[in-house]
C-alpha cells in the first residue's frame, strides 16, 4: 500500500503530491508555484502576497454566509534532515516515503509532515464540495522553520479572517492557545590562522548517530546536543594531548538539537594513541550518562589530512570555554504549569574554520524577562570569549486567551464526536500564531493537528490513524464556526 490509498484519501494524496515537491527552509519557489498551479487547477482563488506566502479564498456553502471567516493555516517549509548514509539533496529530490505499521515515515530523511500535513488539510478543505461551512481564507507561510519570514512581513490586508486555525501542532485532540516566543543568537569571531606544528599530525573526530529533535518540542527529553559533548572532547583533548583546533561543524539547523558533530584536530604525532584512548573513554562516559535515552552514540576519531591552518591558541581556548559553558537545554519550567518548559536555549550550530567562527542558538521563553534574561547569559558567555553576540528573527511569546470562543466550541465538537475530553493547554514550541495575533490583534487564535512525533529528525513519522481522526474533527469544526 502506498500513502495515496491511505484514509481520508482526500488528505493523504495532497500530502503525497507535497512530497514530491522539494520545499526546505529558504529553497520555496518550487512549492510556491506549485500550489499557484493547484488553486487554478482546482478553481480556487489564489495569490502569492509580498512576504511568499500564499494566500486562497473560498466563499461559504450556501446557508453559512453569516459565519465568521475562518482562516486555516499552515507553513509550506520543511526542516532538511537526514541520517549520514543518506545521498538524499532537499533542493532536487523527492521525499521517499513509506508505512511502518500506523505510522507514515521517511528513507532516510525528515518526513516532512511538519507542516506538510498542515497544508494537505487545507488544500482537502478548499477542493472538497460536500463540506459545510463559512467563509474560509488559507495562509500557508514561508520559511517558518528558519525566520519565520512569512508572518514577521505579513501585511495587515492580507487576511479578512476573524478566526485563525493554526495546523501545526503535533497531537490530535489537544488544542494549543499559547506558546513561547524565540529569538536567534549568533556569536561570531574572525581570526587570523596560524600553521600547525611542525611534527604534529591531522585527526577527525566524528560524533554521531543521536536522536537530536525538536529544540521545542523534544528540549525536555534529556537528549544529547552534539556540540556539547564535543565541547568536552576537544576541551580535553586540548588540555591533556596538546591538541590544536582547527574545524568543526555541528548541527545545520537553529531549531534542531544536533545530532552530528565533527572536528579537525592537530596533535603532536607522540599522542596519537592517547587521543584514541580519550575518544574510547568519551564515548563510553557519553554511553553511560545517556543509558535509555540515546539508543546509539557513535564516535570516532581517525587520522586525516593536515589542515593549512589552525586556531591561534588563546581564541581557541576561549571560543572552546564559551562553548562549554555556553547553557543548552532547560533553563526553567513554568512555576504554575510545572510540566511546560518556560525558557530553554539549544546550542544549534557551530561551524569553525578559516579565519572565522560562527555559533548559532535558539533561545525560547514564554516569559519576557526571563527571555532577556537567558539573552544576557549567552551574551556575557560569548562576549568573555571575545564574540561578537547579535540577536535575530524574534518574536514574541503567544499569551494564552482562556476565554476563546473557538477553543471552547472545539472542545464541545471534540467532546460530542469522540467522547472523550480534548486538552487545552500552552506549549514551548514556537508557534506563527504569536506575530499573527500581533498584526490581526483581534482574531480568535488556536493550534492543532494530527500526532505527529519526532519533528526536525530523520525519524519523523505521522501517525495513520489520528490524520483520519483529525479530518473527521476538522470537517465538523468548520460546520460549528460561530456566527459574525
Amino acid at each position: 500500500m502506498t500513502i495515496q490509498e491511505l484514509d481520508p484519501q482526500i488528505i493523504w494524496k495532497n500530502f503525497y503530491l507535497l512530497t514530491q515537491i522539494p520545499r526546505p527552509s529558504g529553497h520555496l519557489e518550487k512549492v510556491q508555484q506549485f500550489l499557484l498551479d493547484w488553486a487554478k487547477e482546482h478553481g480556487i482563488e489564489a495569490f502569492k502576497d509580498n512576504a511568499e506566502n500564499i494566500v486562497m479564498r473560498k466563499p461559504a456553502t450556501a446557508g453559512y454566509e453569516n459565519r465568521q471567516t475562518a482562516v486555516l493555516q499552515a507553513h509550506m517549509d520543511m526542516v532538511p534532515q537526514k541520517t549520514d548514509e543518506s545521498t538524499h539533496n532537499f533542493e532536487t529530490d523527492p521525499i521517499e516515503t513509506y508505512i511502518d505499521g500506523e505510522w507514515v515515515k521517511a528513507k532516510g530523511t525528515t518526513l516532512g509532515s511538519d507542516d506538510g500535513m498542515g497544508v494537505a488539510a487545507i488544500m482537502a478543505v478548499f477542493e472538497s464540495n460536500d463540506i459545510e461551512h463559512g467563509p474560509l481564507e488559507a495562509l500557508i507561510t514561508a520559511d517558518e522553520e528558519t525566520c519565520m519570514y512569512g508572518v514577521n512581513n505579513l501585511a495587515a490586508d492580507t487576511l479578512n479572517g476573524d478566526i485563525l486555525l493554526n495546523i501545526d501542532n503535533e497531537t490530535m485532540g489537544e488544542f494549543v492557545i499559547g506558546s513561547a516566543g524565540g529569538v536567534n543568537i549568533s556569536a561570531s569571531l574572525g581570526y587570523k590562522e596560524v600553521e600547525p606544528e611542525a611534527g604534529d599530525v591531522a585527526v577527525k573526530i566524528t560524533l554521531k548517530d543521536l536522536k537530536g529533535g525538536h529544540s521545542g518540542l523534544e528540549i525536555c527529553e534529556g537528549r544529547a546536543n552534539a556540540n556539547k559533548l564535543m565541547a568536552r572532547v576537544v576541551r580535553q583533548a586540548i588540555q591533556d594531548d596538546d591538541a590544536c583546533l582547527a574545524t568543526w561543524k555541528g548541527g545545520n539547523m537553529r531549531n534542531a538539537i544536533p545530532r552530528t558533530a565533527e572536528t579537525v584536530l592537530t596533535i603532536p604525532a607522540d599522542n596519537l594513541d592517547d587521543i584514541k584512548d580519550l575518544v574510547e573513554f568519551c564515548k563510553k562516559t557519553f554511553e553511560t550518562e545517556f543509558r535509555g535515552v540515546e539508543d546509539t552514540i557513535t564516535l570516532t576519531v581517525e587520522t586525516t589530512d593536515m589542515p593549512a591552518g589552525i586556531v591561534p591558541q588563546e581564541i581557541q581556548d576561549n571560543i572552546v570555554n564559551a562553548i562549554t559553558a555556553c547553557h543548552d537545554g532547560v533553563l526553567r519550567y513554568i512555576p504554575s504549569i510545572p510540566d511546560v518548559v518556560e525558557t530553554s536555549s539549544n546550542l544549534g550550530i557551530i561551524e569553525i574554520g578559516g579565519g572565522k567562527a560562527d555559533i548559532l542558538i535558539l533561545a525560547r521563553s514564554s516569559n519576557e524577562t526571563m527571555m532577556e534574561y537567558i539573552q544576557e547569559m549567552q551574551e556575557a558567555c560569548f562576549s568573555m570569549a571575545g564574540m561578537k553576540v547579535e540577536y535575530g528573527g524574534q518574536y514574541g511569546a503567544w499569551q494564552p486567551n482562556f476565554d476563546s470562543p473557538i477553543t471552547a466550541t472545539m472542545v464541545n465538537v471534540h467532546k460530542q464526536l469522540f467522547g472523550e475530553d480534548a486538552k487545552v493547554q500552552v506549549c514551548h514550541a514556537g508557534l506563527e500564531c504569536s506575530i499573527i495575533g500581533g498584526v490581526y490583534p483581534k482574531m480568535d487564535l488556536v493550534s492543532f493537528g494530527p500526532t505527529l512525533r519526532s519533528p526536525h529528525t530523520p525519524n519523523e513519522r505521522c501517525n495513520i490513524p489520528s490524520v483520519a481522526k483529525f479530518w473527521t474533527f476538522l470537517k465538523a469544526l468548520l460546520k460549528e464556526v460561530p456566527a459574525k
